[in-house]
C-alpha cells in the first residue's frame, strides 16, 4: 500500500506520525510511504520529500517571500501523484498547501483524504463546498464539524474522536512534575506556544500572578510555567526578565514540558486560546481562557468572523461556557487573577468547573479504537473501495 503523507507543521507531524502506525497495524500489507513531515514521520521511515521546517511559514508577508519555494513544492509532489500513483494522498491539516494538492490527487483519479478540519465553523464558511470538490473523505475531530458539510459526490466527513482523549486515556494518574512547593496554591500559567503569544500574553499572566499571591499569602501560592520548546522556554525568560519586580510573583517555575501533568495537579490555570485549552479541559482544570492579538488584527477578526459566541474550543464542543473567556482589552491582570482566585477560595465553584468540563470533552472519545485508528480504518477503506471499483472497470 502506497501512501502520499503530507503534514507541513510540527503537530501534523505528530499526528501523521500516528496514522502511518495506525495504517501498518492494520492493512494487512505493507505499508510504503513518502511526502513532507518532519522529525517523527522521517522517524517512521517515511521518504520526505520537504521538511517542517521549509513549509511551516505563517502570515501573508513570509508567505509571499518564499511563494516560489511553495510553487515548486506544489509542481513536485504533483509529479509524485503522477508517477509514483499512491493508493491514497493522505493531507493533515495545513490547508492552504493541503487542499490544493488533494484537489489534484482527486482530479487524477488518487483518492484524497484530509485529516483535521479546516475551521470552516468559525469563519469562511463559504469554504465548504470547495473543500467537499477536493476530497473523497475528511477526518474530523469534533463531531459538530461531520454535519456542516454536505454528503455529495463521493465526499464524506466522518468524526474519528480527537487525539487528546486518546493521550489522556492512556497516561492514566498523573505525574508528579516536579514544580510545586509542598503546601502552596498549585497555579499553571500557559502563555501560548509561539513567541508573539508569549510576548504579549505572559506579562498580564505573571501581573495575574503577583495579584494571586498578594492576596492569598506571600509564599502560599507556587506558580508553573510549561515550555513548549528550547526556544520558547528562552522566550518565556526573557519576558519574564524584562518585567519589573514588582509586576510579577516572587517566584515561578518554568518546566520543559510536562504541560498535561502541571495541568493535571493544579488547582486553577490561566491558558491562552488554542489546543492547550482542550488539554486544560480533558485534565478537568478549573480555567481561565485569556488572549490578545494586536488591534489591527483584531479588528480584522471581528469583520471575518461571524456568529461565533465562544472562541474555546471546550465551550464551542458544550455549547455554553465551562471555561471563562478574556479577551483583548478584557484580558487584563485584575480580571485574569479574579478568575484564578475565584477557583482557589471556592471549592464548589472549582469542583463544579472541573465537572462541566469533564462533561464538555467525554464526547470527544473515540467511538472504537482510538482517533488514530478509526481514521486508518476509513483511509483504508477508502482505498480498497478504489481498488474494488478499478478490479471491475478492468476488462
Amino acid at each position: 500500500m502506497k501512501i502520499l503523507l503530507c503534514a507541513g507543521e510540527a503537530s501534523g507531524d505528530m499526528y501523521a506520525a500516528r496514522l502511518l502506525d495506525s495504517l501498518r497495524e492494520r492493512a494487512g500489507e505493507p505499508v510504503e510511504c513518502r511526502g513532507f513531515g518532519g522529525r517523527e514521520l522521517a522517524a517512521r521511515g517515511a521518504e520526505l520529500e520537504y521538511r517542517c521546517e521549509d513549509m511551516a511559514v505563517m502570515g501573508f508577508l513570509p508567505v509571499l517571500k518564499k511563494i516560489f519555494f511553495f510553487m515548486r513544492a506544489m509542481r513536485r509532489m504533483k509529479n509524485i501523484i503522477s508517477q509514483w500513483r499512491p493508493d491514497a494522498v493522505v493531507t493533515v491539516d495545513y490547508p492552504g498547501f493541503n487542499l490544493r494538492l488533494a484537489r489534484h490527487a482527486r482530479a487524477a483519479g488518487v483518492p484524497a483524504v484530509h485529516l483535521v478540519c479546516p475551521q470552516v465553523w468559525a469563519w469562511r464558511r463559504g469554504r465548504i463546498p470547495g473543500i467537499a470538490a477536493s476530497l473523497d473523505k475528511l477526518l474530523c475531530f469534533f463531531p459538530f464539524e461531520p454535519p456542516l458539510f454536505p454528503a455529495t459526490g463521493g465526499f464524506k466527513a466522518v468524526f474519528t474522536g480527537h487525539p487528546l482523549a486518546d493521550v489522556f486515556r492512556a497516561e492514566g494518574a498523573p505525574r508528579d512534575p516536579g514544580v510545586w512547593r509542598d503546601g502552596a496554591r498549585r497555579v499553571a500559567l500557559l502563555p501560548g506556544s509561539r513567541r508573539g503569544e508569549i510576548e504579549r500574553c505572559l506579562p498580564r499572566l505573571l501581573e495575574a500572578a503577583r495579584i494571586v499571591e498578594d492576596e492569598i499569602a506571600p509564599g502560599g501560592t507556587a506558580f508553573a510555567i510549561p515550555a513548549s520548546s528550547p526556544q520558547m522556554r528562552e522566550a518565556i525568560e526573557n519576558t519574564a526578565a524584562a518585567l519589573p519586580s514588582g509586576r510579577k510573583p516572587s517566584s515561578f517555575a518554568i518546566s520543559d514540558g510536562n504541560a498535561r501533568d502541571i495541568l493535571r495537579t493544579a488547582e486553577a490555570a490561566a491558558v491562552a486560546s488554542g489546543t492547550a485549552t482542550l488539554e486544560a479541559a480533558f485534565a478537568h482544570c478549573p480555567t481561565v481562557l485569556v488572549y490578545a492579538v494586536s488591534a489591527p488584527l483584531a479588528a480584522f477578526a471581528r469583520l471575518v468572523i461571524k456568529g461565533v459566541k465562544h472562541v474555546g474550543l471546550a465551550n464551542i464542543v458544550a455549547g455554553r461556557e465551562v471555561m471563562p473567556e478574556l479577551l483583548q482589552e478584557n484580558f487584563t491582570p485584575r480580571k485574569t487573577a479574579d478568575a484564578i482566585l475565584r477557583y482557589l477560595r471556592n471549592p464548589e465553584a472549582r469542583e463544579k468547573t472541573a465537572a462541566g468540563l469533564a462533561a464538555a470533552v467525554a464526547p470527544l472519545a473515540s467511538d472504537g479504537g482510538g482517533a488514530f485508528g478509526r481514521a486508518a480504518a476509513e483511509i483504508i477503506e477508502t482505498i480498497r473501495a478504489k481498488r474494488a471499483a478499478a478490479g471491475k472497470a478492468a476488462p
